[in-house]
């Protein structure tokens, strides 16, 4: 079985985990704006990313 994800999406997978797990870090210590700055772009912007980049990879294939 093969693995859908080539070496970008990883990268971009583990940068996305690490910047909302800082997120909520910062968040647990009480300040109020960069914790949702930095869960937003994890959210809206690196997760799909992540996901996105691999399948217009795999149609040019």
């Amino acid at each position: 079985m093969k693995f859908v994800f080539n070496k970008t999406n990883v990268i971009l997978l583990i940068i996305a985990i690490i910047t909302t797990v800082v997120g909520y870090i910062i968040m647990g210590t009480g300040d109020k704006t960069i914790s949702p700055i930095l869960l937003i772009i994890a959210y809206v912007i690196l997760f799909p990313a992540s996901i996105i980049i691999g399948t217009k990879k795999k149609e040019e294939q």
